[in-house]
């Protein structure tokens, strides 16, 4: 069989969908899917490849896919609605929002503050199982509680997995719905968008296994930098396995899938994630997520000029929840707002060029630099919009 699946590329975006075949010829995926939607129109939308390792299932329409941080814009969008509602205010303390955060030294901690990694809950300060993980109220209240690990402020460290229950929790107690509800009602459904934070149990045959890309050889100094991000006794290590809860493999099991970790578990498909990113920077099927006001207040970098996250050992540039275009993480222009995820994956939109932009996948790649598959594709999506806006 062919390897795609679906195909539907308008006329002056074929280097979209090369790029991506160009993952397959390579080996470099065996599942993966890209979406662009341009002023409102979805002008590409492909995938293809396979859902599983031993390519028995075709990575077909109905694949679904976990996203990891990915899922971090999504959990932006839905705050920065909530400002738009006047429900909450990015300069007020997240106390005035979450009475009980004020515990542990955290009364000052500000919203805007939160959401840029800037109040040093990028773990816990003792264990976690995997079912205290998965439960939300165990989760917040434990946060809740939590002495910061770094001081107020100081320095941006990547909060991994727990950013999603921090941010969540603002949005249930402005709003009163949970996360999964929020997502679904105010953000998925409005658009025909398939996006879950809490997988259905029914959609489970749907999601497509997540697999580990072979390791490239690295230089031996590359090598050691990789290892002080993440290796064992690292800040990366405790934040990105929330102190060893979420052990290799967690993502790939049903239970996980359905729990509401909204700071890496979100499954969704491209074609959804760029419709909510194009949704939000104008109208997609007339709807429209956010005005250019809230993106302008959304997307302001909380980040000092070449600061390094604590957490990453990169250069990353946070706004409210979003990740920001810079040389580390690439995205269209800098006017561009979203977020990567782990493996690979992206998602975002770009105001100048009225982009909404997603590629998915499983198949994990571990790259030192920029992960070679999202470049191309993002590289080949700035050049169509470009030369769209050229010909118009």
């Amino acid at each position: 069989m062919s390897v795609l699946t679906v195909d539907h590329v308008v006329p002056g975006w074929e280097p979209v969908r090369d790029a991506l075949l160009e993952g397959f010829h390579n080996g470099e995926d065996h599942g993966a899917g890209v979406a662009v939607y341009h002023r409102g129109a979805c002008v590409v939308d492909v995938m293809g490849g396979w859902r599983d390792r031993e390519h028995t299932i075709p990575y077909g329409p109905d694949a679904l896919q976990t996203v990891f941080s990915t899922t971090k814009g999504i959990m932006s969008i839905a705050v920065a609605m909530c400002v738009q509602r006047g429900l909450i205010d990015y300069s007020e303390k997240v106390a005035k929002y979450w009475p009980e955060f004020a515990q542990a030294g955290k009364q000052d901690v500000t919203v805007a503050q939160l959401l840029a990694h800037r109040a040093g809950l990028y773990t816990l300060r003792d264990q976690v199982s995997l079912e205290d993980a998965l439960n939300w109220d165990t989760m917040v209240t434990r946060l809740a509680a939590t002495e910061p690990l770094l001081p107020l402020d100081s320095v941006h460290a990547y909060h991994a997995i727990t950013f999603g229950w921090l941010a969540g929790e603002l949005v249930r107690r402005v709003d009163g719905r949970s996360v999964s509800e929020f997502v679904r009602d105010e953000i998925a459904r409005p658009l025909g968008a398939e996006f879950f934070i809490g997988l259905p149990e029914e959609l489970e045959p749907r999601v497509a296994r997540l697999m580990a890309h072979p390791l490239p050889s690295f230089p031996l100094e590359i090598a050691k930098i990789m290892l002080d991000r993440g290796g064992p006794g690292t800040k990366g290590e405790a934040a990105l396995s929330l102190n060893g809860a979420f052990a290799p493999g967690a993502f790939n099991k049903p239970e996980v899938h359905r729990a509401q970790v909204p700071g890496a578990n979100g499954i969704g498909n491209a074609r959804a994630l760029a419709k909510i990113y194009g949704a939000c920077v104008g109208q997609v099927d007339g709807v429209q997520l956010l005005t250019p006001a809230t993106v302008a207040q959304a997307t302001v970098s909380m980040t000092p000029v070449d600061e390094v996250d604590a957490v990453l050992l990169s250069q990353t540039d946070f706004a409210m929840g979003f990740m920001r275009h810079n040389e580390h993480y690439r995205f269209t222009g800098p006017e561009a707002f979203g977020h990567t995820g782990a493996g690979g994956s992206a998602s975002f939109a770009d105001p100048s060029r009225h982009l909404g932009f997603s590629y998915v996948m499983n198949t994990m790649m571990t790259v030192y630099d920029e992960d070679p598959r999202r470049a191309r594709l993002i590289a080949a999506a700035k050049h169509c919009a470009d030369a769209a806006s050229a010909s118009a």
